[in-house]
Parts: C-alpha cells; sequence; structure tokens
C-alpha cells in the first residue's frame, strides 16, 4: 500500500494518506483560487478513511452549501476539501502540501470555464530557476 505525508507550511498540522490516489486535478474554479490566493489548486482526490492527521487539528470553514475547506489556525495553509453532498466518502487533499508533491502528478485541469484568461498560456512565460538577476 502506498502512504503519502504532508502537512501545513509551519508544521503544526501533519497529516498521511494511506491508499492510491484517485487522480489529481489542476481546479480552476473561483472558490479554489479565492480560497488559496493562488490562480488554481492541485488536488488528490482520495477515499475519506485513506486521510488520517496525526498532528494539531485543522480548522474547518464552509466555503460554499456543503463544501467545507480545512486549513491550519496557525499558518492559515489550505489542506483537505470534503462535500459529503456531492462527493460523500470522498478527500480532496491539496498536493503542494505533500512532503513529495511529486509522487503524485496532476492528470487533468479542471473547471476551466473559471480559468483565469493568462493562465491558458502561463506554460509558454519565460523561465528562471530562481528569481531573476539572483540565479
Amino acid at each position: 500500500m502506498t502512504t503519502f505525508e504532508g502537512g501545513c507550511h509551519c508544521g503544526a498540522i501533519r497529516y498521511t494518506l494511506t491508499d492510491e490516489p484517485m487522480h489529481h486535478a489542476l481546479c480552476h474554479c473561483t472558490d479554489c483560487r479565492r480560497a488559496s490566493g493562488a490562480p488554481m489548486v492541485g488536488w488528490a482526490m482520495f477515499q475519506e478513511e485513506a486521510l488520517s492527521v496525526t498532528q494539531g487539528e485543522p480548522q474547518e470553514y464552509a466555503s460554499s452549501e456543503h463544501g467545507r475547506r480545512f486549513f491550519c489556525g496557525t499558518c492559515g495553509t489550505g489542506l483537505f476539501y470534503r462535500n459529503a453532498e456531492n462527493l460523500p466518502g470522498i478527500v480532496d487533499t491539496q498536493v503542494a502540501t505533500l512532503d513529495d508533491p511529486d509522487a503524485i502528478p496532476a492528470g487533468v485541469h479542471i473547471q476551466t470555464a473559471e480559468r483565469i484568461g493568462w493562465m491558458k498560456d502561463a506554460h509558454t512565460l519565460p523561465e528562471f530557476a530562481r528569481y531573476p538577476g539572483m540565479e
């Protein structure tokens, strides 16, 4: 069985996932963008029983009628999403909070109807290994 570990920015919350993800989707919806402050969020979907919070206790925020977002109350890092109405028994985990985010490659873009226009071609922008001028 595969095990993934992760946590928040400050280290107050740690978690383990013991199963294979159902998928990893890059979500462009307005709700995810506003909650994260990022142009998209990578979510790995797991069966709820795969998740164990091993340290700390995430805070819960009702981001919509049925959607629940979980985050670190100390540093604010977004961690999990649940929607018992639309996705019963499922938990989405923000992939960037994994200790090894490369372990679960993204497979699809979703909610692209709400994507920020400039994100469609973001992969064509110039790249720098570090902040420009400090390489």
